[in-house]
Order: C-alpha cells, then sequence, then structure tokens
C-alpha cells in the first residue's frame, strides 16, 4: 500500500475499513479510478474489533434486504476475492427467556418471511438439540439458518488487495484534512501529503465521519459507542453457531476459540461533540439505559484541546488520532465470562486477548448510504451502527451501483441521507435485540 504523495482519481475513499476497501474494490473492477486513503493501518478500527457475525438477524424489517444480498456476496467471497476470509455458514441463533422475547422472535420472523428471509422458531427442547452442553432458563429461541461468520483479520485486508489487483491506489497512513468543494460539487480531498483531484468523493470513515463531513457543511447525526470482546484460548469445536445468549453473544472460530462479548452491554465514551444531536439519540439511549454507561475520559479532554484555536492539538486533529485503540472493559470481559461460563459450566477456557472498538451509529441504527442532495460528488457510507461488517459487502456494493449508474440490488430509499432532514424515520423499534 502506497506511502507516496496520491495523485488524482475519478473516485476517492475516505476511510480504510470493510465499508471503504469493499467499495474501492468494487469500484475498481468496474473500471473506474479509485483512490483509498486513510488516516493510519488498513482495517485498524472496528472493521477488525467486531464480533464476525454475519448476520441478517438486524434490528428494522427494511434492513433485511440489504443483509440478505450481503449473505449472498459472503458466500461468493471467498472465490471472488481469491483469499481466505473465514467464511462459515454455520447459522445464527437468538435466545428467548420470556414471553416477550417470543413474541418480538415471532413478529421479526414474520416481517423477515416477507422480505424472503427464511428464519425457525424453536423450542427448548430444539435449542438443547443444537447445544446440548449448554445450560439456562431458555422458552425457544429464533433461528436464522443462512447466517454465518468470518474471520474479521482476514476480510478487510482481503478486499483491499482485491482492490488493488483490479487498479485501485490505497494510500495508509494519510489522513484526509477536508474534503475540498469548487462551485459548490466535490472536486477532490486535501490530505496530510497533498491533494487529490477527484470528481466523486465517498465518505467511508466510520465514527469519524460526521467530523469530517461538517467541514463541506453536510451533518450527520451519528454517535459512537464502546464494545468491549474478549478471545478465549482454544477448546474442542463445539458448534458453528453464531448466538446471543442471557447478556452475552458467542460464536466458536475455526481454531476452537470462543469470541465471546456482552451482548447490547457498552460504554459510551463522552466526547467533544457532547450536545450535538443529543435530541435524536435521547429514545434510544432511554430505551437502552441499562446497557449504555457514560465516562469522561481522555477522549474527552483530547477533544477539547482541539477545540482551542491555534494549538497543535487542533492542526493535528486527525494526525493525532491515527490509530485509535480503545481500552477494554475489564468489568465488561469479567461479566461477560461469567455468563459463558454460566452458559456452558462443562467448558473450560481462559482468556487469550480481549480488545475494544468504537461502533458508530445512527438514531434509526441504519447506514446513511448514497449521494448528498445539494452537494454533487459527494456520497456517503457509514452509521452501520453494529451489523458494518455483515452489511459492508452488500452496503458497498449498492454504493458502487448508484455511483456508477447500475440499477441498484436493494432499494436504497431508506438508508438516503436526507431522511433525518426529512424526519423520515422508524418509530424507536420495540425488539429487545
Amino acid at each position: 500500500m502506497s506511502q507516496v504523495t496520491p495523485t488524482g482519481a475519478e473516485v476517492v475513499v475516505i476511510g480504510g475499513g470493510i465499508a471503504g476497501c469493499a467499495t474501492a474494490y468494487e469500484l475498481a473492477r468496474r473500471g473506474t479510478s479509485v483512490t483509498l486513503i486513510d488516516k493510519g493501518e488498513i482495517g485498524f478500527e472496528q472493521s477488525t474489533r467486531n464480533w464476525g457475525w454475519v448476520h441478517q438477524q438486524v434490528r428494522y424489517p427494511h434492513l433485511v434486504p440489504l443483509g440478505v444480498e450481503s449473505v449472498r456476496i459472503w458466500d461468493r467471497l471467498a472465490d471472488e476475492l481469491d483469499a481466505d476470509v473465514g467464511w462459515v455458514q454455520g447459522g445464527n441463533l437468538s435466545l428467548g427467556f420470556d414471553d416477550v422475547d417470543l413474541q418480538d422472535f415471532e413478529l421479526w420472523s414474520r416481517q423477515a418471511a416477507e422480505r424472503g428471509l427464511a428464519t425457525h422458531m424453536l423450542s427448548r427442547g430444539e435449542v438443547r438439540e443444537l447445544l446440548p452442553e449448554m445450560r439456562g432458563e431458555w422458552l425457544g429461541g429464533l433461528q436464522v439458518p443462512s447466517d454465518g461468520q468470518a474471520d474479521p483479520d482476514l476480510v478487510t485486508s482481503a478486499f483491499a488487495a482485491a482492490a488493488e489487483a483490479n487498479g485501485a491506489t490505497i494510500h495508509s497512513d494519510c489522513a484526509a484534512i477536508r474534503i475540498e468543494l469548487t462551485g459548490g460539487r466535490v472536486s477532490g480531498v486535501v490530505t496530510e501529503a497533498g491533494s487529490i483531484e477527484a470528481t466523486t468523493v465517498v465518505c467511508a470513515a466510520g465514527a469519524w465521519s460526521a467530523r469530517l463531513l461538517r467541514g463541506v457543511g453536510v451533518k450527520i447525526p451519528q454517535r459512537s459507542v464502546r464494545s468491549t470482546v474478549v478471545r478465549t484460548t482454544p477448546t474442542a469445536p463445539m458448534t458453528d453457531l453464531t448466538a446471543w445468549g442471557d447478556g452475552v453473544t458467542f460464536r466458536q472460530d475455526r481454531v476452537g476459540r470462543f469470541i465471546i462479548a456482552g451482548g447490547a452491554s457498552s460504554i459510551y465514551d463522552l466526547d467533544g461533540d457532547l450536545l450535538r444531536d443529543v435530541g435524536r439519540f435521547l429514545p434510544m439511549a432511554w430505551r437502552n439505559r441499562r446497557w449504555v454507561r457514560m465516562r469522561a475520559g481522555r477522549r474527552f479532554i483530547a477533544d477539547l484541546s482541539a477545540m482551542v484555536p491555534g494549538t497543535a492539538a487542533k492542526r493535528e486533529f486527525w494526525q493525532r488520532r491515527r490509530r485509535i485503540d480503545p481500552e477494554p472493559d475489564r468489568a465488561s470481559v469479567d461479566a461477560s465470562l461469567d455468563r459463558f461460563r454460566a452458559m456452558f459450566p462443562t467448558v473450560e477456557v481462559g482468556v487469550e486477548r480481549s480488545w475494544a472498538g468504537y461502533i458508530d451509529s445512527t438514531p434509526d441504527q441504519a447506514p446513511v448510504l448514497g449521494p448528498v442532495k445539494g452537494v454533487p460528488g459527494l456520497h456517503i457510507l457509514t452509521g452501520l451502527s453494529g451489523h458494518g461488517f455483515a452489511l459492508g459487502p452488500g452496503a458497498a456494493q449498492l454504493l458502487t451501483e448508484l455511483i456508477v449508474g447500475e440499477d441498484p440490488s436493494v432499494d436504497p430509499r431508506p438508508f438516503r441521507h436526507a431522511r433525518f432532514a426529512e424526519n423520515d424515520l422508524p418509530p424507536v423499534h420495540s425488539y429487545r435485540r
């Protein structure tokens, strides 16, 4: 991946996560001249720190078609990229512990079926057949057999390599300082290594997208939460399922290690944008108040320092955030392990590694995808709200179709940027997962 001064391209993609690298690949294989830049290493942030789930059991019905299309891509991805991505199609299981859970599952299952996704409602006995070692008081479950898992450490780099093989240029350690407009339309990107001329820019900068877009007067409501993940020592193969249990999620990788997280439990690290869009996020924050904890730490102090005019902290905002490596939360590690061990008392595992990452989220927990009205040449792909790994390939394909003028594989209207200004959002969802 190049370290030299970037040169012009038809499209510049800002952000080297799975969404950005997949978009660069989709554009390049269609013959489009594309340059991708990232302030740090390719895939350093959330794209390699997620759970590794590839799931279609998303929060809102209008997201299901994008999930279905993404799984179609995942199923052929290793052959298409000529790379191992760790794809295993073992299905997903959500456990239901009371009647409300089961009612949620029934409703979601009907809505998914209307959109072409097959699901199965399972009894307690049927769940036990899938996971005979598991203990607990569940009443039943919801299974999505076509869901799967992949290896986050392999996927983004595979997309980046395939993009370069198809002619894309990738620059790591090259921060985008601002998007350039000429006469109201996109004309390029100013980076720390120089300017890149382009007629189209894709902002796929994950949790940093809103701040970058404000430089051209474009607003998106976006917050990020810190989520902690644990990887255990290997044990005997037990399941290919990804599963959501009682306050804990897990999957077992091909080596036999379990990747465990605390379900909906997350930390909101307060930052300099504390009051921005607070009204839009209050309903979601209130509903999830038992799962989200607020903390003011180094990130908050660093952002406050960057607000002081004339300081190095302000001038070098992006360079000083080149490699974001948040601390895992010790309490989350312990709680996740305790819950997992309670579910599987005969499975002996230790902690091999734990880590954390920032999940960027929108008020309706759906991506912002497509062109920006009033700023010709500017496109956004961000806000996948915890589904970025699963939906990234489909979202990148859809955005590319919109850029090059192909018929979209999925209806893009629910993901348009203008939905916030139009207040065209679904109600706060009632599904507890």
